[in-house]
């Protein structure tokens, strides 16, 4: 059997063990690193000694079999090895034969300044050390010191290493720190050595001139697409032996073919956060999906097939591997200009449209986009403009897959190494909510906010109502280099400054302490000299309401607000209107409204029912005073909404007269009359007197039940 000794530091070694293997060969292949064991082929005939070997245990190597040949297949600048391995086959009469790496044409430096051959690492550092930018070192972890040594700001160096805990551990040993060492097995596409660049913000590329196998016009086009300057160290000498056909014939076997030796391997391989497959091997679930369904007759093959995906906060390194396939693969990807421009990496056409309308349009008016993209920021069903766009893309003409992202829940919450799963998730992007209402009743709130402006209107909202107590956490510039983090009580955001959108995390500790049901005592409200319903009443006429979270309310002749405000407080996602003719109670209903947290209740000072027109249509009304204008009161609640529910308190007997009249001559679904009759305990002296309220009669009136 013939027996050959590779030694192997090159794709092109690994290549040439499986395919001696592939003809009954015997073959031993010597590597450095365990990593270099790592990716060899399990093959029948291949064993593999791993370790860096002394002069002497080299040449122990070489002798210790009858080799019909010793293959020098590693890398063209390990001189030391190489030089060692002549040395040993000369003095062991083995036949020694190199390898060589078929490299590019030595063109010298462009004119244009984007490509610098230099012939020593001294010279690279020299050139380097006049220009300022960060350097991205593909050059391997053997020449690091040197250049960490050279260099007059070993800082701006980002190094791309093998993923080898050796190599890692001598990267930190020279003061390199986490963010500096990147560790990747290659090869790797033109379009990742590109996003790698733009992402490290770095001016200039070093490497050897490695080949095709290398990757060597990878970084070439890479760079030159990220407007880095490459710095290429030369080949260290002009060698003598075989390219890979020509040794191949030397040893009289077949060649393996020059389209097998250039290709480049699957980069599933790779390991890092940034992960590019061929196009061949990275068809997405939804286009294996979708090929299914055509072979089934389900869905047209001509369809256009829109991939709504969620990007992640913004920088390219949020996106997750599914949502980069379908960004890779596709025709067209749209998005607002900040998202088109994350995006600019992948090398695809953009269109910085996000409008649901302008997509469909373009769609239809470019039928030879069969695969689209639509992206938006965070997560696609954390308020995005997904839903609209679903609403505007017909089932009948596209195909539409949704791809998730990290939202920014997710992304802050991590980052303050606080769990989410019990906080409340708001929106003040655009939108108005109840923040405070929501605060009473939550400890943890997570809060959209947007540009500096809205923190600081949100600081300011918390101290109008009383919640100094309340702990903000407010995040800016979300992933990208300028984020930032900040802590404080609510007075410390009042002047809240950073630039673009922020989001912040509003931490209540007295929210357990909320009461779950109505029934403020009556001594929460400033009174003066208004009326206002009283506590146990309030509480018979509140359940009498049956609100819902979201109740739309008109609290009609309010007084201080006692109704009102506790509608507000239980519908904290509604709305209350509270509408009062009296100066002095429209005032008390204000100061009320503060003190109680009640922001979701609007004043509205007016008589009814002319002060309803222009207010939306009601889904519960309370009538604490009409004026002697009931009926004219009902018949406009029932004009906004026929299913409207009305609760109608009255003390005077002209009232319920009133009420009595209208049940004649209309038809209710619901008719109910309480009259409640309440006595307080009062002490007089060594006793305790029950003393009586006036009687109130209580009625619930709804015309169509929901």
């Amino acid at each position: 059997m013939r027996k050959f000794l590779i030694f192997a530091g090159t794709r092109e070694g690994r290549l040439l063990a499986e395919h001696l293997c592939q003809f009954g060969m015997e073959v031993h292949i010597s590597v450095a690193t365990e990593y270099g064991e790592e990716v060899l082929p399990q093959l029948s005939g291949l064993t593999v000694h791993r370790g860096r070997l002394s002069g002497t245990e080299l040449e122990d190597l070489v002798g210790s079999r009858d080799w019909e040949g010793v293959i020098d297949a590693t890398h063209p600048y390990a001189l030391e090895i190489s030089g060692n391995l002549k040395n040993a086959c000369q003095k062991t009469g083995k036949p020694y034969l190199r390898l060589l790496r078929e490299g590019l044409e030595d063109t010298g430096n462009s004119g244009q300044g984007d490509l610098i051959y230099v012939n020593s690492k001294e010279e690279a550092a020299a050139y380097l050390n006049r220009g300022k930018g960060n350097i991205l070192f593909t050059t391997g972890s053997k020449e690091l010191m040197d250049y960490v040594n050279l260099l007059s700001d070993p800082a701006r160096m980002f190094v791309r290493i093998l993923p080898d805990s050796d190599a890692v551990r001598q990267c930190r040993e020279l003061g390199l720190s986490g963010r500096q060492i990147i560790c990747m097995q290659g090869p790797y596409s033109a379009a990742l050595n590109e996003a790698m660049l733009r992402q490290l913000d770095a001016r200039y590329l070093v490497t050897k001139e490695t080949g095709e196998t290398g990757g060597f016009p990878q970084k070439l086009a890479g760079a030159k697409a990220a407007g880095a300057v490459t710095v290429v160290l030369r080949r260290p000498r002009e060698e003598e032996g075989y390219d890979m056909d020509g040794l191949l014939e030397y040893l009289e076997l077949p060649g393996i073919g020059r389209e097998t030796v250039q290709k480049q391997e699957p980069e599933a391989e790779c390991t890092p956060v940034l992960e590019f497959r061929p196009e061949a091997e990275c068809t997405p679930a939804l286009e294996l999906r979708q090929k299914q369904e055509v072979r089934k007759g389900v869905v047209p093959k001509s369809r256009q097939t829109v991939t709504v995906v969620g990007i992640g906060m913004g920088s390219f390194l949020n996106l997750t591997l599914e949502g980069e396939r379908a960004c890779r693969e596709a025709d067209v990807i749209f998005g607002a200009s900040r998202i088109t421009e994350a995006l600019r990496e992948f090398g695809r056409p953009l269109q910085s449209l996000y409008q649901p309308e302008k997509i469909r349009e373009y769609l239809e008016q470019h039928p030879e986009c069969k695969r689209a993209v639509a992206a938006f920021s965070g997560d696609v069903g954390f308020y995005s403009g997904t839903r609209k766009l679903l609403e505007e893309l017909e089932e009948e003409k596209y195909n539409v897959d949704l791809i998730c992202g990290i939202s920014s829940v997710q992304y802050v919450a991590a980052k303050l190494r606080m769990p989410w799963q019990d906080m409340k998730l708001l929106s003040l992007h655009g939108r108005r909510q109840n923040l405070i209402g929501t605060l009473r009743t939550h400890e943890k709130v997570f809060v959209l906010a947007g540009k500096a402006e809205s923190i600081r209107e949100l600081a300011g909202m918390l101290l109008e109502y009383g919640m100094e107590q309340v702990q903000l956490y407010v995040g800016s510039r979300l992933s990208y280099p300028e984020e930032e983090f900040a802590a404080g009580g609510p007075k410390e955001f009042l002047d809240f400054q950073k630039d673009g959108l922020s989001v912040a995390v509003a931490v209540n500790p007295r929210a357990a302490q909320t009461a779950v049901t109505h029934g403020l005592p009556d001594l929460c409200f400033r009174r003066g000299s208004a009326p206002m319903t009283k506590e146990e009443i309030r509480s018979i006429s509140l359940s009498k309401l049956a609100l819902t979270r979201d109740a739309q309310v008109f609290d009609i002749g309010a007084g201080t607000g006692s109704i009102g405000i506790e509608c507000a407080l239980q519908a904290a996602e509604g709305q209350v209107w509270a509408i009062e003719k009296k100066a002095e109670a429209v005032e008390l209903l204000s100061q009320n409204k503060r003190g109680l947290g009640a922001y979701n209740l609007t004043v509205v000072s007016g008589t009814a029912p002319e002060a309803l027109t222009g207010l939306p249509a009601p889904t519960h009304a309370f009538i604490g005073g009409s004026g002697g204008n009931l009926a004219e009161i009902v018949g406009v609640l029932l004009g906004k909404n026929p299913k409207v529910r009305i609760v109608i308190n009255a003390i005077a007997m002209e009232t319920v007269a009133e009420v009595m009249g209208l049940l004649k001559k209309q038809e209710f679904a619901v008719a109910e009359i309480v009259q409640v009759s309440v006595g307080k305990a009062r002490e007089i002296g060594a006793y305790h007197m029950m003393m009586g309220q006036n009687p109130v009669y209580i009625f619930t009136l709804q015309k169509e039940l929901p």
